[in-house]
């Protein structure tokens, strides 16, 4: 029988160059017990996947050859097959330290969701539930997965025993199956278009880098045929709410305890300057440029200008992620704006009535131990719980039965797209307006089509004249 150990470490990739400096190369290094090993490649895409696979093996516990330093599954002289569980655990690894938090939880939901394709059928397999969430929660989270609870452990051990071989992805069946689980709901039926294109990516990407370790010749996905998905990225216009609206919901959040008074700025800047949840969140004083005030006479007091505006001047922002995909355990994980890169900046207009709020909430709450304008009771980050419960609340209490039922600002997202709809229909070009909002003018003009109101009978009138002038 085979010597073999567990006692493995696999250091990091040193990069080389020979004595004239001109080629470069790649090393790696392992150790079994007392032995080094060493692996030289050419490229780093190629040292680091052989290193990702080392890491992944040793993480699920495979036993190491003490003759050839590889694992005892691999075939002497070549890798063995991968199974499907251990080759999602590498796509993870390789993934997961250039990858926004977000990101990582975008791929562990895409290979929870397809892995059952992947899996024995027969009676006796774990709870499919339990599977899930032992994928989800620890199997693909690079940073929690060797801590997993020891009734995970277990489930990722028959995991990592029981799925098919990654080579089973060379019938167009099991690709099938594959994209179909992945793209579907635990009732069976397909996602949102959203979601299924988002998953149908990943997965694409996850078999390149199955043809990157050689595990497979060609990307299986990239073969199949699938049905055009119909789909809009346009706002609802159903969901955006006029000025009344906007009011009477802020109202109505300044009235809840005990939250409610803080959190009317917050949503008074997605109303009035467009501001993402995760922009307004992230928010700090200096960040705001507001008019001074002016002496008024009459009343012997400062007082605020009544039609001056202000600025908000930022270029970060804090997505809720969740501590378990930071890196430093954070309920929000700081980045650059969105679809911006790193040090990017964005001016937005303040108009007066959000000056007047801002400068309101300036004066009454002091700021978080982080700087930020906005945090939870308790102090702290603020949940984002939080906020979307008392925008649920508010709109019970601010809209009629029927708004309340309908797709009316059901999220808060929503004042954002009120905002944007806001500066479009007021004229304000769409150059402009996409600097304000973070936009391209392709994606603004694509998204706010039907937001757009009036422009058609404007267009009309402008046709009959020309027709007319002869």
């Amino acid at each position: 029988m085979e010597e073999a150990t567990y006692n493995v470490r696999v250091y990091s990739i040193e990069e080389r160059k020979n004595k004239a400096g001109k080629v470069t190369s790649y090393r790696l290094e392992w150790k079994t017990d007392r032995e080094r090993w060493k692996a030289s490649f050419k490229r780093l895409a190629q040292a680091d996947a052989f290193r990702s696979a080392l890491v992944t093996a040793a993480r699920s516990g495979e036993a190491f050859s003490l003759a050839t330093g590889e694992p005892v599954m691999w075939k002497r002289g070549e890798k063995a097959d991968m199974s499907w569980y251990d080759f999602a655990c590498a796509y993870v690894d390789m993934k997961w330290k250039g990858a926004a938090a977000k990101y990582r939880q975008d791929i562990a939901r895409a290979l929870t969701a397809a892995t059952p394709a992947m899996l024995p059928t027969e009676q006796g397999n774990p709870d499919a539930r339990q599977l899930r969430s032992a994928m989800h929660r620890w199997a693909f989270n690079t940073k929690d997965r060797a801590n997993a609870p020891k009734d995970v452990a277990v489930l990722l051990a028959w995991l990592a025993q029981n799925s098919k071989p990654v080579s089973s992805l060379q019938e167009p069946a099991n690709v099938r199956a594959l994209v179909d689980a992945g793209t579907s709901l635990l009732n069976g039926k397909r996602a949102a278009a959203t979601t299924v294109r988002k998953h149908r990516m990943l997965l694409s990407n996850a078999m390149d880098y199955a043809v990157e370790l050689g595990l497979l010749a060609e990307n299986p996905i990239k073969a199949l045929k699938w049905p055009k998905l119909l789909s809009t990225s346009e706002v609802d216009r159903r969901s955006v709410v006029n000025h009344r609206q906007a009011r009477a919901l802020l109202a109505a959040v300044g009235k809840q305890e005990p939250s409610g008074q803080r959190l009317v700025a917050f949503f008074a800047l997605m109303y009035y300057a467009a501001l993402r949840p995760e922009e307004a969140s992230n928010l700090r004083r200096e960040n705001i440029t507001l008019p001074a005030l002016v002496w008024n006479p009459d009343s012997r007091q400062m007082e605020e200008p009544a039609d001056a505006w202000g600025e908000l001047h930022f270029g970060v922002a804090a997505p809720y992620a969740g501590r378990a995909w930071t890196d430093d355990g954070a309920l929000y994980e700081e980045r650059a704006l969105k679809h911006r890169p790193d040090g990017h900046m964005r001016t937005v207009p303040c108009p007066p009535v959000l000056v007047r709020i801002l400068r309101a909430h300036l004066a009454e709450f002091t700021d978080a131990p982080g700087g930020r304008l906005f945090y939870g009771v308790r102090g702290g980050e603020l949940p984002s719980i939080t906020y979307r419960r008392a925008w649920r609340n508010a709109r019970k209490k601010a809209l009629t039965a029927d708004e309340h039922a309908s797709p009316l600002a059901s999220r808060p997202y929503d004042l954002r797209h009120a905002c944007v709809s806001t500066w479009l229909n007021a004229g304000v070009p769409a150059p402009q307006v996409a600097e304000w909002a973070g936009h391209s003018v392709e994606v603004l003009l694509r998204v706010y089509a039907k937001c757009i109101v009036g422009q058609d009978e404007a267009a009309r009138r402008r046709i009959t004249d020309a027709l007319d002038a002869d």
